[in-house]
């Protein structure tokens, strides 16, 4: 192992150390674990299928054949909570990735790149940036029609100029730095100088806000499938059990209550993640927790 190797592997542990010493940090790991691993084994740890139908079971309340009751159709309310994990989580993880790469990339190249091609850039970002993201997701799924992919596609229109824009602040920042200009004395290209000086440097700002909007995508998929215009039933999404559950309410009410449990835990747990992650990798922001 090289001298390198040695140093990453070293700050990977220091910063492992760090975020579990942190109680905020380690509360926000393990909900968001939790809810990773619910979404991965899901086939596995779901005690009965979610959209299979019972409807002489309708609306029961927790007991131990069904740990957290049924809906208007008797499907297992356990077992839709586990499965909506799946499909939050892979909207919200897919969606956040590829705008996350493609803010990255042209927050990169508008930061580092020539200064016509940076005003044209920013001229994108600010024009995708001044749109309502509700009614622009209203617009695009109007057009389009309601659906898993859909929506990915209206989160990635919505989120990736804040990323560009946070990225191309950070490169315009490092651009000037001794150590670039040291690179470029010395003949270094544009793309070792992005790959190997800028992105390493700007990536950090990007995972803490990345971890920061995985719960704001989650509300989303949830609130656009509560409208029906997200999922389609009968998909166990967590936004079309609070509307089902919604629409019983005087004679289920556990169901909303159950319904929304996940949505509360899954937001706590990766805004801690995200705190705890933001002191770790920024400690000058350590001490502005609550300012």
């Amino acid at each position: 192992m090289s001298c390198a190797d040695e140093t990453s592997l070293g700050a990977r542990r220091g910063i492992g150390r760090a975020l579990l010493a942190d109680p905020m940090g380690l509360a926000g790991l393990v909900i968001v674990v939790l809810f990773l691993s619910m979404a991965v084994f899901a086939p596995w740890i779901a005690p009965y299928d979610p959209i299979a139908l019972d409807v002489k079971a309708k609306f029961q309340t927790p007991s131990a054949a069904h740990w957290a009751g049924t809906d208007h159709l008797g499907r297992d309310l356990l077992s839709r909570i586990i499965w909506g994990a799946r499909l939050a989580l892979g909207i919200a993880i897919t969606s956040v990735g590829i705008a996350g790469g493609l803010g990255l990339i042209l927050g990169l190249v508008a930061g580092y790149g020539p200064r016509w091609l940076d005003g044209l850039l920013v001229l994108v970002f600010d024009s995708m940036s001044s749109l309502p993201m509700i009614f622009f997701a209203l617009a695009v799924i109007t057009v389009l029609g309601p659906g898993t992919a859909t929506l990915i596609l209206v989160i990635v229109l919505v989120s990736f100029p804040a990323y560009a824009r946070l990225i191309r602040t950070q490169t315009l920042a490092l651009a000037g730095a001794d150590f670039i200009l040291a690179e470029r004395v010395m003949g270094a290209g544009t793309a070792r100088i992005l790959l190997r000086h800028l992105l390493p440097n700007v990536t950090g700002p990007l995972v803490i806000l990345l971890c920061m909007d995985i719960p704001v995508v989650i509300m989303l998929e949830a609130g656009l499938s509560y409208l029906n215009l997200g999922v389609k039933p009968p998909a166990p999404s967590w936004g079309n059990m609070l509307s089902e559950g919604y629409n019983a309410l005087r004679q289920a009410p556990h169901v909303v209550v159950v319904a929304g449990i996940p949505l509360v835990l899954a937001t706590l747990g990766f805004t801690f993640l995200g705190e705890g992650l933001r002191d770790v990798l920024d400690p000058r922001g350590a001490g502005r927790r609550w300012g």
